[in-house]
């Protein structure tokens, strides 16, 4: 019998790359996906150098149809995926008053709609299967949203309202949805490192037992 697959949808070197060691060493196979391929080789290499089995497909979170062609190769190539992972994130300063229209539409697209599209790629075979997880990697702005990182603010509260509702949505399908809810900056031997970050994320898949947690000091 095959490991069972990760897919991490924005991966990076930070939160993503602490899931993917920790699924890793816990028998998963793990494909990364992200836009650019340089840094994809060198994350799966870092990987595969910690003996966690890594491959990596590019696409642009922000649309739809390069999300849907990677998800058709990477089921085509590696089978269908036990647990998604959606880590990416449109991160840059705007005020209330500065932030535009199209700014706020372009970074909606990576930081929710992203959420959604690499969501309804899995969700029918998952529910064949009738057992899977689907994280989000959340953040603290949703709860306290902050004026210099509005469009983020809106972002993280969407990603969060998503997580929810699908959470109840396909509980009765034996499915279990989360959402990691970071609420500082992460850095690695901090309190917010990654590696502990994770642990975060496997507690969610493996106990099934809440919707959110909030990694806080």
């Amino acid at each position: 019998m095959s490991k069972p697959l990760l897919v991490i949808v924005g991966a990076g070197s930070g939160v993503s790359a602490g899931v993917a060691r920790k699924f890793g060493a816990n028998g998963f196979r793990v494909v990364l996906v992200a836009r650019n391929q340089a840094s994809l080789n060198q994350y799966t290499s870092e990987l595969a150098a910690q003996d966690v089995e890594a491959y990596s497909i590019t696409a642009d979170a922000s649309d739809g149809q390069s999300l849907s062609n990677a998800f058709d190769q990477i089921k085509q190539e590696y089978g269908s995926p036990e647990v998604l992972v959606y880590n990416a994130a449109a991160i840059q300063q705007s005020t209330p008053q500065t932030l535009t229209d199209t700014e706020l539409l372009e970074h909606f697209k990576v930081n929710v709609l992203g959420a959604l599209t690499s969501a309804q790629q899995v969700i029918p075979d998952l529910i064949e299967q009738k057992r899977g997880t689907i994280l989000f990697t959340g953040g603290g702005l949703a709860l306290a949203p902050s004026p210099t990182y509005t469009s983020l603010s809106i972002g993280k509260a969407g990603v969060r309202a998503l997580a929810f509702a699908l959470a109840e949505d396909l509980n009765p399908h034996g499915i279990h949805v989360g959402t990691v809810t970071i609420a500082g900056y992460v850095s690695k031997g901090t309190f917010y490192d990654p590696d502990i970050i994770a642990e975060r994320y496997w507690e969610l898949h493996t106990k099934r037992d809440q919707t959110e947690i909030v990694f806080a000091q």
